[in-house]
């Protein structure tokens, strides 16, 4: 089953963003796409949620993943439960029998007036055909004297769609509309809207839904209120402290940018408003198109992708169409370096392409060697190179423009992945290294909310020759490729941030972002470099806006892992780095340009002292069974309880520095079983 949340308490925006569902039976769950959220227990038996099944996942399974989808809906399917949670299943029903009833009440009224409703049963959309004497244009004259939009079929025929919105006053207006178009003087008292369903027997539910405490329990404003303030006091964001996520790019989402999506200007317009109504929309979405273009030395964008995977896979579209315009649709061939996301490799598989890996040596680089050797292998068939600049390694590669000529040479085109792109800003950019497409995250280097798992928007730039190939839209306009998203231009709605965001920031600003963004991560290189080292480094010594941390040394003198490390600095107020990714067992590690030196500071001073914590395990002051790192994250509750089993004591858990005490994250539980939460999915949700 599959549907959209949008109708649960989401604006239209335009066209997005919003949140789609689908549920499957069990035994598909491991070839569902997108992040499972699961009930696991944590090392005292309390519940804890997690992400589940994450072996489907592309960042582990790449080529072979069952599932593509990094970013997806997240903050739109939360407020969509919140929707869910303040009405409760009475208000949902009231919600629907009223919809339900305004819609009866106008197909009664269209009847007597002589329009004939074509729908053969209808929840809150009818289809109308007009008597002989009366036209389409006619009506829809009439419609817009009075600012109503209707759906107007090539075949004739006119569609109405009722919501919750849609007032007394509203149905009287749209009933007088018709019945000037039929000649009639009818005047119609719209007072009282008595409850009328027409809906069958079979076609009405009669089993129970959202029964859960949580759905009803929480209907008035205060209740809701402190229900959402105390989900939100278990989670750690960048109103707390630094997101050090490699190749996430956590920078601020600053309230400037985010104030239009409460406008009812951006909120309220149907993604297929007629183009004279939307005029501001389109304004700021080609400057924007325009703005993006420029950044990357290309000539155009489609701002359709919804992800950044999704942008990947409408790049490769774009090529593939290409190739084909050209007489080479034989070729099927993508390389990829190892060292590549896995969005790179199930991106290709999933546009058709063969994912060919090329090898990086023991300075983290490409293998110019394997590279021109896989190249002249598959010389006939070679359709595309899948490239991050900087590396995911985080360092800008020396030879790029080199292994872009070298697939151009082959009849190849060049594919940059950009999710790195907040290192090339203002300095640099795709077109100028050679590049033919790329795709960029706004939810990135664009300033867009991660939302805890979307929304994100992932617009492909491309050269000039790729143009005629982006992607199109049935409803609005015609291009190469078929479209990637169900809006014409994606999430329309959040792209007011990241115009925002460029037109505040200007030219120099957005340089200067990257420059201190290459600077932050340099600067945390350095001072860490002593306590764990660096994986790797550019040619010039330095890394990109991003570093690879060094554990596997700690691991082999203390047992103490990476995954500890990242457990521990949950103790210090610290969401964890991205975990043995790229390289397993390691951590990798974006600052941003948003981080001040004393943030910066604070993460050094927690992350050196957890090397002090490892080495008092290396000497034996504290057991491998028994010390801060294997046993964190340390939460509230066994803080406080009465029994301390540990030989360390409390303040050195809880309070390890003296930052920590001044603004203490507690986390909500204790370190989790994970092979638990696997081989027991409860996907549902739970009273935490």
């Amino acid at each position: 089953a599959f549907g959209s949340s949008q109708r649960f308490g989401i604006p239209m925006f335009f066209g997005g963003p919003s949140a789609a569902f689908f549920a499957t039976r069990d035994e598909y769950k491991r070839s569902m796409p997108g992040r499972i959220i699961g009930i696991s227990k944590d090392v005292y038996g309390k519940d804890a949620l997690r992400m589940a099944l994450q072996t489907r996942e592309q960042h582990i399974k790449r080529e072979k993943a069952t599932s593509n989808i990094c970013t997806a809906q997240a903050l739109l399917a939360t407020m969509a439960s919140f929707y869910a949670v303040y009405h409760g299943p009475e208000g949902l029903k009231k919600i629907a029998k009223r919809i339900h009833s305004v819609t009866s009440l106008v197909a009664d009224e269209l009847k007597e007036l002589g329009f004939k409703q074509l729908n053969s049963s209808y929840f809150d959309t009818l289809k109308l055909q007009l008597p002989e004497n009366i036209t389409q244009g006619g009506v829809k004259d009439l419609a817009e004297m009075r600012n109503i939009n209707l759906r107007y079929f090539d075949t004739g025929e006119i569609g109405i769609s009722i919501d919750e919105t849609t007032d007394g006053y509203r149905v009287h207006e749209l009933l007088a509309v018709f019945a000037m178009a039929a000649g009639s003087s009818k005047v119609f008292m719209i007072d009282e809207m008595p409850e009328k369903i027409t809906l069958k027997g079979d076609q009405l539910r009669t089993s129970d839904f959202l029964s859960h405490p949580n759905f009803n329990n929480y209907h008035s404003e205060t209740e809701l209120m402190r229900y959402i303030k105390r989900l939100e006091r278990k989670d750690i964001s960048l109103a707390h402290s630094m997101i050090s996520l490699g190749s996430c790019t956590m920078k601020l989402n600053a309230a400037s940018e985010l104030l239009p999506l409460g406008h009812p200007g951006f909120q309220k317009i149907h993604p297929f408003a007629p183009e004279d109504q939307v005029q501001g929309y389109q304004e700021m979405i080609h400057e924007l198109e325009s703005m993006l273009a420029e950044i990357t030395g290309f000539t155009a964008t489609s701002l359709q992708p919804n992800s950044g995977a999704a942008g990947e896979f409408s790049g490769l579209l774009v090529i593939a169409s290409y190739l084909k315009s050209i007489g080479q649709g034989h070729r099927k061939t993508v390389l990829i370096p190892a060292s590549a996301h896995g969005t790179n490799p199930a991106s290709a598989v999933q546009a058709g392409f063969n994912p060919v890996t090329v090898a990086t040596d023991m300075k983290g680089n490409v293998d110019m060697e394997d590279l021109r050797k896989k190249v002249e292998t598959h010389r006939d068939d070679l359709a595309a190179y899948m490239i991050t600049y900087p590396s995911t390694h985080g360092i800008f590669e020396v030879e790029i423009r080199e292994m872009c000529n070298i697939i151009h040479e082959a009849g190849g085109q060049v594919y940059m992945d950009g999710a790195n792109m907040n290192a090339q800003v203002g300095l640099t950019n795709p077109g100028t290294i050679g590049a033919d497409v790329c795709h960029l995250n706004l939810h990135k280097t664009f300033a867009i909310p991660h939302g805890g798992g979307g929304p994100g928007v992932g617009p492909i730039c491309v050269a000039e020759h790729l143009v005629p190939f982006l992607p199109g839209h049935p409803v609005m306009f015609e291009s190469g490729v078929n479209a990637v998203s169900a809006a014409p231009y994606g999430s329309a709605g959040v792209l007011a941030i990241t115009y925002g965001y460029i037109k505040m920031m200007g030219t120099d600003g957005l340089t200067e972002a990257t420059k201190i963004a290459i600077l932050n991560a340099n600067y945390l290189a350095e001072k860490l470099n002593d306590s764990y080292g660096i994986v790797y480094r550019g040619a010039n010594g330095r890394v990109g806006h991003e570093l690879i941390l060094e554990c596997r040394g700690l691991k082999s003198v203390s047992g103490i892992t990476e995954t500890d490390i990242a457990k521990r600095l949950m103790d210090y107020g610290f969401h964890a780095p991205t975990l043995s990714f790229p390289v397993h067992g390691t951590l990798m590690i974006e600052p941003t340009e948003s981080e001040s030196l004393a943030e910066l500071n604070r993460f050094v001073d927690a992350m050196q002292q957890i090397h002090a914590e490892i080495i008092e395990v290396s000497r034996g002051e504290y057991t491998a069974e028994d010390n801060v790192l294997v046993n964190a994250p340390h939460p509230e509750y066994e803080s406080v309880a009465d029994e301390w089993k540990h030989a360390y004591p409390r303040s050195k858990a809880v309070y390890p520095l003296p930052f920590v005490a001044e603004n203490k994250f507690w986390v909500n539980v204790a370190r989790v079983d994970n092979a638990f939460g696997d081989r027991n999915l409860v996907a549902c949700l739970c009273s935490m």
